[in-house]
């Protein structure tokens, strides 16, 4: 018999711009909230994560989010969430709190809320830079209680190891906002500190910075960004989105730290089940081509892909780099 009706084929989860959602999240100062992007079926059990790098957010894996829903023929929920100090998350009352622990138990909170809302029978999850970070945590932790086991993981161009050059160079552009005049000023600022992402035509390049300020007169006392109201910002400031703070913690790290905590991040990784993808910008100054080898060869092994004229960190804008996630999450 033919099917007339497949009910995950709405085409209203085929949008063109995510729901805002909230989830509350326990911490050593009374709490906070973790805002998150939902695109997809609300109702679906499968669940993809995608966890953005230090200073960016969620709003980074649009073209990526609409590009896996249009594969799964709308069936999947793909969730993008604002690290807490970033987008329009909360920011911590103690900048000190910045690091992967925390934002790896409010994932747990996270993957929580979601099996409440609609149980999960499939959970994916990509993690850029320090959302892969985080991802070691959830992966290869055998006691957190995540709803389900997660399926597949892609690791965007971290691992266990990290050069200590690129932390020094990262770390000292954290932090170092500013106003600028306009989005489009504030995307030619950024560009000038991230030509390491690889190439992007100039419309790519600002969609993906239009989300990384918002107006200086719609922040909330505590620096989290606000819904937007509705007023006219024809002349408006602009400010970056982030805690200037979240490069706190990590201008702490000494190298004694450095080499303890990827010996704790060798261990989670070699943990690891899940069937695993390891991106590479053929050129990262973060993760080294030696470092991305070895996580071919231990643990989960990881099938390592690397994009050409790419440094840290692909962004998963161009078709290219999206095909090679989407043909992993459903091959």
């Amino acid at each position: 018999m033919r099917r007339t009706h497949y009910p995950h084929q709405d085409p209203t989860v085929f949008m063109t711009e995510p729901t805002l959602h909230y989830v509350a999240c326990d911490d050593a100062q009374g709490g906070h909230r973790m805002a998150y992007w939902q695109w997809g079926d609300a109702r679906s059990a499968h669940v993809v994560i995608c966890v953005h790098g230090l200073t960016r957010q969620g709003r980074d894996f649009d073209m990526l989010a609409q590009a896996i829903v249009a594969r799964a023929g709308g069936n999947v929920r793909v969730i993008c969430p604002d690290v807490v100090g970033r987008g329009r998350s909360d920011w911590l009352r103690d900048p000190a709190f910045y690091q992967v622990p925390v934002y790896a138990a409010d994932m747990v909170a996270l993957i929580a809320q979601l099996q409440r809302e609609q149980a999960i029978d499939t959970l994916d999850y990509l993690g850029t830079s320090m959302g892969g970070l985080i991802g070691f945590v959830l992966a290869g932790h055998k006691e957190l209680p995540l709803a389900r086991p997660i399926r597949r993981f892609i690791a965007n161009d971290v691992g266990p190891t990290i050069e200590p050059a690129a932390v020094q160079r990262i770390g000292a552009y954290v932090g170092q906002s500013g106003r600028f005049a306009s989005v489009q000023a504030a995307a030619d600022a950024m560009w000038a500190l991230s030509t390491t992402f690889g190439p992007h035509t100039p419309a790519q390049w600002l969609a993906l910075s239009q989300h990384m300020v918002v107006p200086a007169s719609q922040r909330t006392a505590d620096g989290a960004a606000k819904v937007d109201a509705g007023e006219d910002k024809a002349s408006e400031s602009w400010v970056l989105h982030y805690d200037p703070a979240i490069g706190v913690a990590l201008r702490a790290i000494t190298p004694e730290a450095a080499a303890q905590g990827g010996a704790i991040m060798w261990g989670l990784y070699d943990a690891i089940d899940a069937r695993t993808l390891l991106l590479r910008g053929a050129v990262s100054d973060l993760l080294s081509r030696e470092t991305a080898l070895a996580m071919t060869q231990r643990g989960p092994h990881a099938k390592l892909v690397e994009f050409d004229g790419v440094g840290h960190a692909p962004t998963l804008v161009d078709p290219a780099q999206i095909a090679v996630v989407t043909d992993f999450l459903f091959d």
